[in-house]
């Protein structure tokens, strides 16, 4: 078997010792190469030429940037003749967590600590285990477990720019992110989101969205977040729509997030379940972040799933 690891040498959890020790641990499996990525967006870069050398295997090291980078990088590659490939033909995705949260390893089963998931890794190449899930896509890119429109990703860009001021991301400083786009944000007053599905009504008057493509949406520490508890890799889309951001309406809903039997639910709730095709449109541009990555602000986008897309290694 043919393998390529794809390493963030900037990955939150992992040493350059650790990295060797992974890499002598794969060779002893599979006959791998080992790449860099060098730049933001260079990992899709390397998993598409990857993918059309024709490797078996494609392991990334590294947190859910990196396997978004590289999930984007395997479905937009090409065989010989200029088609796309089926997720049969694809090299199956193998996903060692390096990074922060690692919702995506986790989703999958794996555990929250590289060495253990790693373990996982390698068990599952010599034995060949794997499945096949759906994605999300968002216009022309595709994401693993969730998107968000609205108040999410502000938050989300909050932390981005705490972070490069040197702040260690906490759940702490997330609260406060949150508190503060809660408390400021536009979309607390003026709603400015609609929801349209192909022969529904459109639902209007959405203060923020959050897309998940299985559960849970993050995690807190150990503990799981689950606005769309039955989201799952094997079925369409599920979306949660706040109406209105009232701070106390909100700060109810998001608590429901936490519960052991999430079922968020309220006046200001829409939910939806397994939804293969919609857009949101906004009257004024909404922050966007697909996989916990701040993307910038949109008015528009289209959001389709896309089922049994891409194999992974459990």
């Amino acid at each position: 078997m043919r393998a390529v690891l794809l390493v963030n040498p900037k990955a939150t959890t992992t040493s350059e010792r650790a990295r060797d020790v992974l890499v002598r641990a794969l060779r002893s499996e599979v006959d791998l190469s080992v790449r860099y990525t060098r730049r933001r967006g260079h990992a899709t870069t390397l998993a598409r030429e990857a993918a059309e050398e024709g490797v078996d295997a494609v392991v990334t090291l590294g947190g859910d940037g990196t396997v978004n980078e590289v999930v984007n990088g395997l479905m937009t590659a090409t065989t010989a003749g200029g088609e796309a490939p089926s997720a049969e033909r694809l090299p199956a995705l193998a996903t060692v967590p390096g990074g922060s949260t690692n919702v995506f390893a986790r989703a999958l089963g794996l555990p929250r600590e590289w060495p253990e998931g790693a373990s996982m890794i390698l068990e599952g190449l010599r034995l060949g285990r794997h499945r096949t899930i759906g994605l999300g896509r968002a216009d022309d890119r595709y994401f693993t477990f969730c998107a968000g429109f609205g108040l999410d990703a502000a938050v989300i860009h909050r932390v981005e720019e705490a972070r490069r001021r040197g702040r260690v991301p906490s759940p702490a400083l997330y609260f406060r992110a949150f508190s503060a786009q809660l408390l400021v944000g536009a979309e607390r007053r003026h709603p400015a989101i609609q929801l349209e599905r192909p022969g529904e009504t459109a639902e209007g008057d959405l203060a923020t969205i959050i897309v998940q493509n299985t559960a849970p949406w993050t995690y807190i520490g150990d503990r799981e977040v689950n606005p769309n508890p039955e989201a799952s890799f094997d079925l369409g889309l599920d979306v949660l729509a706040l109406r209105q951001l009232g701070v106390a309406s909100t700060t109810r809903t998001v608590t429901q997030f936490f519960s052991a039997t999430p079922n968020p639910r309220g006046r200001q709730v829409l939910r939806l379940h397994d939804v293969g095709e919609f857009t949101l449109v906004a009257s004024r541009p909404q922050a966007f972040q697909l996989d916990g990555d701040y993307l910038g602000e949109r008015e528009k986008v289209r959001f389709t799933s896309v089922p049994a897309a891409l194999r992974v290694i459990c």
